[in-house]
C-alpha cells in the first residue's frame, strides 16, 4: 500500500500567471506548404484545467522552414511548482474515483483524438517536420495508448497471499504512487506523452507533463482535448518552457517532494542528471534513455525483406528515433548484394521534401545541430577510409535537410559506430562469423533494441538470446507495439513502458518474425 506525503494546500501565484482565454475563432498559421490548424494550437501552459500565460514566451519555428509558428509560454520553476500543486491537490479525488470512470474518460479521450486526428497531424508536421502521412500514423498510435489503457484501468488487480497463520489473510492493494512528472521528447511529440500517461491516469495518478522545447504544441493540443474530455482540472497539466528554462524545470519536476513519480524519455545523459536529482527524495523512477541499435544480416537472411526492414528501420522520421538503427552489421557473403540492393531502395524509394507534401518520405532534421552532428560523423568515417555510396550531403531545400547516406568500409573506430547518429546515416560494418557480430552489437553500454535477418531457425534463438538489448526484432525492422512492454539495458534506462500499468523492472525481449513457423 502506497504511503502518502502529507496533505499541503494547494495555491497559485496569480502575479506570475495570467488568465488567457482561447480566441473565439483562432486564425490558422501557415506552414510551409500547409496549415496549423487554430482549433487545437494552444499558446500557454496548462495548470489545474485553466489555460495560463507565463511572464515570457519563446518562439516555436518549423525546421522545414525555418518559420516561426507563433510564441509559447516560457514556464518557470515558479510555474512548474504550480503546475505540481495543482497535481497534487486534483490526486485524491482522481485516485479515488471509479476505475470504471476513469476509463470511460480515458476512453473519450481517445474518441476525440481519433476524430481530431488530422488537425494533430498537421500540428506534428508544422513543428516537427516529419512527413505527414507519419505524423497521422503517430496519432493513430499516440491515441492507442489511451484506448489500451483506458481497458486497463479497470484490471487493476490486487491479490490475497495464503498466511502462514490459520486465522489470517494477506491482502494486497495496489493504490496510485501520486503525482508524476512527465518529460518527453521531440521526435514523438504526441505518443511519448500519451504512453505515459495514459499508464498513470488509468492508476489514478496525476501528471505534470514537460514536453521538448521544440514540440510544445503537441502536448498542449493534447490538453486541450483532455479538457474537451473531461479528464478534471489539475490531473493532466503541461509546463512549456525555453532550453533556457528547461534545466530549472526539470530540477523542480525531480526535486519537490510533491512529486512520487519520474518517467522521463531522452538522453543517456540527461537521465543521469535526473537521476541525481530524484536521489534526493528517492522518487520512483522510469526512463527510456539513448539507443545505438545493431542490425544484423547473416547469410541465410532474404535480403530483399532485409532491406525493406533496414529502410523501415533506419529512416523512420529521418533517422531521428530512439529504436533506429545506428550501425548495420552485414556478413561477408551476402555482404555486396545487400549494399548494392540498399542503395537502390534509398534512391528509388525515399523523398527529401517538406513534410505537407504527399510524396515526401524524409522530413527535415529537428534543428541545424542535428544536421551537424551527421555531418561529423560522415567526415569522420571518411577520413579513415569508408567509402559513401548514396548521399552524403545536405540537401538543396535547407539547412535542416540532409540526403539519406550510405556508408561502407566502415569500421568500429568510426564514431558513426560508436554514437549514437539520430539521423539518416546508414553505416555498413562486414563481418565474417556470428561470434563476430554479437561482440560488435554488444560492445555498446547502452541497449534498448536490436534487429536481425535469419532464416535459420537455431541460429534465431541463439542470437536473440545473446543480444544484450531490451527489444529484438526478428525478421522485423519495427519493434515498438501497445501491446508488448518497451525499454532497454545497460545505459539504455530503467523499467518498461505500456503493456501493464505497473510494468516489472526485469529485462524482456521482444520476438517479432515475420515467419513465426520457421521458429
Amino acid at each position: 500500500m502506497a504511503s502518502l506525503l502529507p496533505r499541503r494546500a494547494a495555491s497559485f501565484a496569480s502575479r506570475r500567471l495570467l488568465l488567457l482565454q482561447p480566441p473565439a475563432a483562432p486564425v490558422p498559421v501557415r506552414s510551409g506548404s500547409g496549415a496549423l490548424p487554430g482549433g487545437l494550437v494552444r499558446r500557454g501552459g496548462l495548470v489545474g484545467g485553466r489555460w495560463l500565460e507565463a511572464p515570457a514566451a519563446f518562439a516555436v519555428r518549423d525546421p522545414a522552414s525555418g518559420q516561426e509558428l507563433g510564441p509559447v509560454a516560457d514556464c518557470g520553476a515558479a510555474e512548474a511548482r504550480e503546475a505540481v500543486r495543482a497535481a497534487y491537490g486534483a490526486g485524491a479525488a482522481w485516485g479515488r474515483l471509479a476505475a470504471k470512470e476513469r476509463s470511460g474518460l480515458l476512453r473519450r479521450w481517445y474518441e476525440l483524438m481519433v476524430e481530431r486526428k488530422d488537425e494533430l497531424a498537421a500540428i506534428i508536421t508544422a513543428e516537427n517536420g516529419k512527413p505527414l502521412k507519419e505524423a497521422q500514423g503517430e496519432i493513430l498510435y499516440s491515441a492507442s495508448f489511451l484506448e489500451w489503457f483506458a481497458e486497463e484501468a479497470r484490471r487493476v488487480y490486487g491479490d490475497v497471499i495464503p498466511a502462514s497463520a490459520k486465522d489470517r489473510r494477506i491482502l494486497v492493494l495496489k493504490q496510485p504512487v501520486g503525482v508524476a512528472a512527465i518529460i518527453t521528447p521531440w521526435n514523438f511529440p504526441s505518443a511519448m506523452i500519451t504512453r505515459k500517461v495514459g499508464a498513470a491516469l488509468a492508476a489514478g495518478c496525476t501528471v505534470v507533463v514537460k514536453p521538448a522545447e521544440d514540440t510544445p504544441l503537441s502536448a498542449l493540443a493534447l490538453g486541450e482535448l483532455a479538457n474537451q474530455a473531461g479528464i478534471p482540472a489539475g490531473v493532466y497539466n503541461v509546463v512549456p518552457c525555453s532550453r533556457q528554462q528547461a534545466a530549472a524545470v526539470g530540477e523542480v519536476l525531480c526535486t519537490d517532494p510533491l512529486v512520487a513519480k519520474i518517467s522521463f524519455t531522452g538522453s543517456t545523459e540527461t537521465g543521469k542528471i535526473l537521476l541525481k536529482h530524484a536521489a534526493g527524495t528517492v522518487k520512483r523512477v522510469s526512463m527510456e534513455l539513448g539507443g545505438h541499435a545493431p542490425f544484423i544480416v547473416f547469410d541465410s537472411a532474404d535480403v530483399d525483406r532485409a532491406v525493406a526492414g533496414a529502410l523501415a528501420s533506419k529512416f523512420r522520421n529521418s533517422g531521428q528515433t530512439c529504436v533506429c538503427t545506428n550501425r548495420f552489421l552485414v556478413q561477408k557473403g551476402i555482404h555486396d548484394k545487400f549494399v548494392e540492393k540498399f542503395a537502390k531502395a534509398i534512391r528509388s524509394e525515399l523523398r527529401v521534401g517538406n513534410g505537407f507534401d504527399a510524396n515526401t518520405t524524409q522530413g527535415p532534421l529537428i534543428n541545424e545541430k542535428a544536421v551537424e552532428k551527421v555531418e561529423k560523423h560522415i567526415n569522420d568515417a571518411v577520413s579513415q577510409g569508408a567509402s559513401i555510396v548514396t548521399g552524403g550531403k545536405r540537401h538543396s531545400l535547407g539547412k535542416n535537410f540532409f540526403e539519406p547516406t550510405l556508408l561502407s568500409n566502415v569500421t568500429t573506430k568510426m564514431l558513426c559506430t560508436q554514437e549514437e547518429t539520430f539521423g539518416p546515416l546508414a553505416p555498413v560494418i562486414k563481418f565474417e562469423t556470428e561470434e563476430e557480430a554479437i561482440a560488435i552489437a554488444n560492445a555498446a553500454n547502452v541497449g534498448l533494441a536490436g534487429y536481425f535477418y535469419s532464416q535459420d531457425p537455431a541460429q534465431i534463438w541463439r542470437v536473440a538470446e545473446q543480444l544484450e538489448v531490451g527489444m529484438v526484432g526478428v525478421n522485423e525492422g519495427i519493434v515498438s507495439s501497445v501491446e508488448s512492454p518497451f525499454g532497454g539495458v545497460k545505459q539504455s534506462g530503467l523499467g518498461r513502458e505500456e503493456r501493464k500499468i505497473q510494468a516489472p523492472d526485469t529485462r524482456r525481449q521482444t520476438y517479432q518474425p515475420c515467419q513465426p513457423a520457421r521458429l
